[in-house]
């Protein structure tokens, strides 16, 4: 396994829409085995692919709590089946907006169709912190960031200092 680059705001990368993932085999499970300790090594509780500069539908999380053993799962084109009429508040952040967090609404409840790393489908039906960051992940599949839910002016604002910050490192912008 190898711990992989993260893609930082305000890189192009992260407003690509991933396509699907067409034949599961031993270099997909590589990579979810790369983005598993690369998401565990930042540290986070989720990782989209695209977020290591893969534009494929995967992504994998984890939101055991802190001291409870690994549960690590793996999302291959995973989809939004249905989703709540209730919504719930999260304060989110972002491994590729570092040091940024804004509270969020999203579908309290959401279930999910995908592929586990066996090419088998699944359907889960989340709530809670699991819901968030399902749908959270699945946003940078399609080229959206969480700060796309907060205003135009916090957004701008994120974005300006994030741009700034990849001048100063010579990256590149959006």
């Amino acid at each position: 396994m190898t711990i992989k680059p993260l893609i930082i705001l305000p890189d192009p990368v992260l407003r690509q829409v991933s396509t699907p993932i067409e034949t599961i085999d031993a270099d997909i499970r590589r990579l979810a085995d790369d983005m598993l300790e690369t998401m565990y090594d930042a540290p986070g509780i989720g990782l989209a692919a695209i977020q290591i500069g893969v534009a494929k539908r995967m992504l994998v999380l984890d939101v055991s709590k802190e001291g409870d053993e690994k549960t690590p799962h793996v999302f291959i084109n995973p989809e939004i089946v249905a989703s709540s009429d209730d919504f719930s508040v999260y304060e989110e952040g972002c491994l590729s907006i570092p040091d940024y967090y804004a509270e969020v609404e999203r579908p309290a409840v959401v279930t999910i169709k995908h592929l586990d790393r066996d090419g088998k489908e699944q359907i889960v039906k989340a709530d809670g912190l699991l819901a968030t960051c399902l749908q959270h992940e699945i946003d940078h599949l399609n080229g959206v960031l969480f700060i796309d839910y907060i205003s135009k002016l916090k957004r701008d604002m994120v974005i300006r200092r994030f741009t700034k910050a990849a001048k100063t490192r010579g990256a590149k912008a959006i």
